[in-house]
């Protein structure tokens, strides 16, 4: 939670001053003259001070043993003189000296005996939540979190509940910190200022135990509360990324309800085309990203992602406009996230450059890439440039002779040249430099993903076979190389019931993923359940627009006879990736022109 500053006090603290004239009567003891004893003496203490001789001497004890080596008794002497004058530095430095100490149960004791003299202190409750929560006792937060939740000002409140999930993040029994918490936000979940965020804190805390109904739910309620409020809407996000599609109206709703937010609260919409990006829902992207760049023109990142998806679509000309309005917003910024975005600019302008055989602009813009980070991803795109003129031994050469300024760039310039030759369709060559790799890398099982992948490609099944099978001996829970062995004999129609094996077992470790549910659906269309395969592939399909998948799904409806709305979907498909293998070969093969 975020710390709030302390207000000034008007007199020095008890602890302060004892220490002060503890010093001072030590300088002055030392003192060869008494001249030199009166600079030394302290200045008199404030006439308001409730620092008295007593007092003074019980503080000077308790440091002294402290310092001596019996902090025990130290502790002691400052909590009994804090409990007495309900002085909060006093009772922070019991504390203290409790953790210093390595002692919990005095440092617990010390905190409540704070919160119990000086109620409704918002820095007393801070660390005793903090306490408990370090001892690992969640189950006895509710009330002094409801508390702290209480004290903080109006204008931080939500910001203060949005970190509630952080604050717990380390509580061993997940169950009992949630509710603790749900019990502590009880009061807030229907105030219209403060029910967004504490339903999303409390939906958050549900997705963490993977309770992504439970979380789907909160996100719905804080919603209804405030459905302009962008703390339900990015709880949303993150469940849609998780495959829960179910929430989405939330989203979209949100961004609706603040149609006439200005720019910068834009935040939601701009973190939705990011996630439909990544789940490759690149039709429904591109509409986000047009809206945004038409309601809020002066905002940068929409153009870079637009940009970024116009290049993928070959919409070179648009692409270029795209990202040349995202680089004269940006100008001569320093900040890191828009050096980095200028990169990907300067990168997606040399590809552009390429495609159109302009081997000179395609330099020059990798030319303007400066930043010692990217360095090494500016020259793969020179390497690229290299070989779109058939000089592809002189980019390879070029790419091993690049220095190593850090320890990944060994890996990374053979994974670039490796993707290099794939993206040229030397799928042979791709796979010799992935073994390379894994040779040099063993401890990074993913290179042999990625060289099976390759070994298919080239024709060498059994090599595929035999890479994946090591891949799973090394690594049991790699769903994906059990999804890619089963697909892979499906596709060749062999051994189908080991496939469907092999698929259910990465449906097991990987429900949601839509991928291997169309892997799944495909089987069971080459095993002849085409009913079963049709609901399998229709929910994929639905919960992932994907070119391949639309492949499948579309074929299995021409089997059945729905030819209608096998084109209907196959026409969607290439519109999401008209270069698409799978979606091109099964047109092919069909001999159907969409």
């Amino acid at each position: 939670m975020k710390a709030l500053q302390r207000p000034r006090r008007a007199r020095p603290s008890l602890l302060a001053l004892a220490l002060a004239a503890g010093l001072g009567l030590n300088q002055g003891a030392q003192a060869q003259a008494p001249a030199a004893a009166a600079a030394a003496a302290p200045a008199p203490a404030p006439a308001n001070s409730a620092l008295d001789a007593m007092l003074f001497y019980q503080l000077l004890l308790g440091e002294l043993n402290v310092a001596g080596g019996d902090p025990g008794a130290g502790f002691s002497l400052i909590l009994d003189a804090a409990r007495r004058q309900k002085d909060p530095d006093l009772f922070k430095r019991a504390v203290n000296i409790a953790l210093q100490g390595r002692s919990g149960e005095s440092a617990l004791a010390a905190a409540r005996a704070w919160a119990q003299a000086i109620p409704g202190s918002n820095e007393a409750d801070r660390y005793l939540l903090q306490i408990l929560l370090a001892l690992d006792r969640s189950a006895e937060t509710a009330t002094v979190l409801r508390s702290v939740l209480q004290s903080t000002p109006a204008e931080g409140r939500n910001e203060a509940i949005n970190a509630i999930p952080q604050t717990y993040a380390r509580a061993s029994d997940k169950a009992q910190a949630l509710a603790a918490v749900r019990e502590a936000l009880t009061p807030f979940l229907t105030q219209p200022a403060y029910g967004a965020s504490a339903w999303t804190t409390i939906g958050r805390m549900e997705r963490a135990q993977g309770r992504n109904a439970a979380a789907v739910d909160a996100a719905r309620r804080g919603h209804a509360i405030e459905p302009a409020s962008p703390y339900p809407a990015l709880l949303a996000l993150e469940l849609l990324e998780d495959g829960q599609a179910e929430v989405e109206p939330v989203i979209r709703q949100q961004i609706d309800a603040s149609r006439n937010a200005t720019p910068r609260d834009f935040g939601v919409a701009v973190a939705y085309a990011r996630v439909l990006l990544d789940l490759q829902r690149l039709r429904d992207a591109r509409v986000q990203l047009e809206r945004l760049t038409t309601r809020a023109p002066e905002q940068a990142e929409p153009w870079l992602l637009l940009g970024t998806l116009q290049v993928q679509d070959r919409a070179y000309d648009a692409a270029t406009l795209s990202l040349q309005t995202f680089i004269g917003l940006v100008g001569a910024s320093t900040d890191e996230r828009t050096q980095r975005g200028l990169t990907q600019a300067y990168l997606l302008m040399a590809e552009i450059a390429e495609k159109r055989e302009d081997f000179v602009a395609a330099n020059a813009w990798i030319d303007r890439i400066d930043n010692p980070e990217d360095i090494m991803a500016a020259q793969l795109r020179r390497a690229s440039v290299m070989a779109r003129q058939g000089r592809m031994t002189e980019a390879r050469q070029m790419l091993r002779a690049l220095p190593e300024r850090r320890p990944a760039d060994a890996r990374l310039k053979l994974i670039g040249e490796a993707q290099l030759l794939r993206e040229f369709k030397d799928y042979k060559g791709s796979y010799e430099v992935y073994g390379e790799a894994f040779k040099r890398f063993p401890q990074e099982p993913e290179l042999l993903y990625d060289q099976a992948l390759m070994a298919e490609r080239a024709g060498l099944n059994d090599e595929m076979e035999r890479l994946l099978r090591q891949l799973i001996a090394v690594k049991p829970d790699h769903h994906h190389a059990y999804n890619a062995l089963g697909y892979a004999l499906a596709d060749r129609n062999e051994r189908l019931p080991e496939a469907r094996q092999l698929i259910e077992k990465a449906v097991s470790l990987a429900p949601d993923d839509a991928y291997i549910q169309d892997s799944l659906g495909w089987v069971e269309f080459r095993l002849g359940n085409t009913e079963r395969a049709l609901g399998i592939l229709r929910n994929a399909y639905t919960k992932r627009p994907d070119a391949e998948i639309a492949a499948h799904l579309g074929e299995v409806l021409w089997a059945r006879g729905q030819r209608e709305e096998a084109l209907k979907v196959w026409r969607e498909g290439l519109l999401l990736a008209r270069d698409n293998e799978t979606l091109q070969n099964t047109l092919r093969r069909l001999n159907v022109q969409p």
